[in-house]
């Protein structure tokens, strides 16, 4: 059982040392991106409830 994982470990470490790591930069901009649609997405569905809860309570008076 020892063996199998012994084994198991080497190949994850061979495996790992193949991966192309993103860039520092990349990394960067990646998260900025995300940052960025996180806003829009949050600031979208504001304007959506605020339209929506107007809208409800101009029907319930």
């Amino acid at each position: 059982m020892l063996g199998k994982t012994t084994e198991f470990l080497t190949n994850v470490k061979g495996e790992l040392a193949k991966v192309t790591w993103p860039t520092r930069k990349d990394t960067y901009a990646s998260t900025l991106v995300v940052i960025a649609l996180v806003v829009v997405v949050a600031a979208f569905l504001w304007v959506v409830d605020t339209a929506l809860s107007s809208a409800i309570r101009a029907l319930l008076g």
